[in-house]
C-alpha cells in the first residue's frame, strides 16, 4: 500500500471511528412506565381517548388538567425521589406525584373505572418503555377507604405491600411479578412506586380496583357488573399512535434533571428491550419502535465516517499534487 494511502486509512482509524463509536455509545437510556394491570388512571383515561374520553371521572380529569397528561401516560415521576417519597409528594396528591400537569389524576371521586378483583394470589403487569434495574412495590389501602376522599399516605397499609419485587425481567413491554391482594370489599386504591436503582429517579401510579362479586386481571376470570365503568388498558395501536403527541422526553429524561439517565445501555440489555405485545417491535418511550433512533444514529455516524474519509483522501491527493 502506498505511503500516502496508508496515512488515509490510519487518519480515518484514529480519527473519525472515534466519532461513530461515541455518537453509538451517545444514545442515553431512559425508562417511562404505569401500572398496566391492574391498569392506571392515566393508562385508562388514555385508553378511553385523550381529546373525548369516555367516563365521567376521565372526562373531569382533562377539565382539571388538560389532554397533554395523558399523552404522557408514562411520565408521572420525580427525578430526584430517591426514596423520599413521603417528604415529596403531600397528602392529596399522591396519583400525580405532587406534579401539576397530572392534578386531574388526584380528583376524589367514587366513579374512577375499576378493574374487578378478589382476595388472594394476584399477577401484576407494568407497562414499561425502557427497561432498568429497580424495586416495584405496590401498596392497598386500608379497610374501609372512602374512594370520594383523596388518598393520603395513612389511607395505605404501607406496612404490608401487596407486592415487591426487584429486577424482574421485562418480557413483551411488561414487567411482570405477582403479588397476593388481601380481603377487602367494595372499591379500593392500588399504588405503585417503581424506585429505579441506576438512579434516584422513581416511578408512581394509581390503579383504582373493586372487590367482591368475581375477579379479573391477574386471574382472567368474567366478572359481575361493577358501580363504576369497567377499566381496560391502552392497546399497542393506541399507544403508538399518541406517540408523537407524547411531551415526554424520548430517550431520557429533559434537560431539567438529565442526571437522571442512567448510562447507555449495553449491547446485552439492548437485546432485552421490551416489545409491543404480540409483535417484535421495540416499544420506544412512549411505544414506537425504539430501535430507530440507534438506527439513526448509527447512519448519522455512517455518513460521518463517509465523508471524513472523503475529505481526508481528496486532502492527502491535494498534497501531493502540491509536493510534485
Amino acid at each position: 500500500m502506498p505511503a500516502r494511502r496508508r496515512k488515509v486509512v490510519a487518519l480515518t482509524a484514529l480519527g473519525v471511528a472515534p466519532l461513530a463509536l461515541t455518537a453509538l455509545a451517545a444514545a442515553p437510556a431512559s425508562a417511562h412506565g404505569t401500572m398496566g394491570d391492574p391498569v392506571s388512571r392515566v393508562a385508562q383515561c388514555y385508553a378511553e381517548g385523550p381529546e373525548s374520553p369516555k367516563s365521567d371521572a376521565c372526562r373531569a380529569a382533562v377539565a382539571a388538567g388538560g389532554t397533554q397528561a395523558l399523552y404522557d401516560w408514562n411520565g408521572i415521576r420525580i427525578g430526584e425521589a430517591n426514596g423520599q417519597h413521603r417528604t415529596l409528594i403531600p397528602d392529596g396528591k399522591l396519583c400525580s406525584a405532587n406534579n401539576e400537569e397530572f392534578k386531574g389524576l388526584d380528583l376524589p371521586r367514587a366513579d374512577w373505572p375499576a378493574t374487578r378483583v378478589s382476595a388472594g394470589p394476584y399477577t401484576f403487569k407494568y407497562r414499561v418503555t425502557a427497561p432498568h434495574k429497580g424495586t416495584f412495590k405496590v401498596y392497598v389501602t386500608k379497610a374501609g377507604h372512602d374512594p370520594a376522599r383523596p388518598p393520603a399516605w395513612s389511607d395505605l397499609d404501607l406496612d404490608h405491600p401487596v407486592a415487591t419485587a426487584t429486577d424482574p425481567v421485562a418480557s413483551g413491554g411488561f414487567y411482570t411479578f405477582s403479588g397476593t391482594l388481601p380481603q377487602r370489599s367494595g372499591k379500593q386504591l392500588l399504588y405503585a412506586i417503581w424506585q429505579r436503582s441506576d438512579s434516584p429517579e422513581a416511578f408512581y401510579s394509581c390503579s383504582d380496583v373493586s372487590f367482591g362479586g368475581g375477579a379479573t386481571g391477574g386471574s382472567g376470570t368474567t366478572s359481575s357488573s361493577s358501580p363504576a365503568p369497567t377499566a381496560s388498558a391502552p392497546s399497542d395501536q393506541q399507544i403508538e399512535a399518541g406517540a408523537d403527541k407524547s411531551a415526554v422526553e424520548h430517550h431520557g429524561h429533559g434537560g431539567a434533571d438529565a442526571s437522571t439517565s442512567a448510562d447507555p445501555a449495553t449491547a446485552a440489555a439492548a437485546a432485552n428491550e421490551p416489545k409491543a405485545a404480540g409483535t417484535s417491535e421495540n416499544l420506544a418511550e412512549t411505544g414506537a419502535d425504539d430501535s430507530s433512533s440507534y438506527i439513526a444514529i448509527g447512519g448519522a455516524a455512517a455518513l460521518a465516517l463517509g465523508a471524513a474519509t472523503l475529505f481526508l483522501s481528496v486532502s492527502s491527493v491535494r498534497r501531493g499534487r502540491h509536493g510534485r
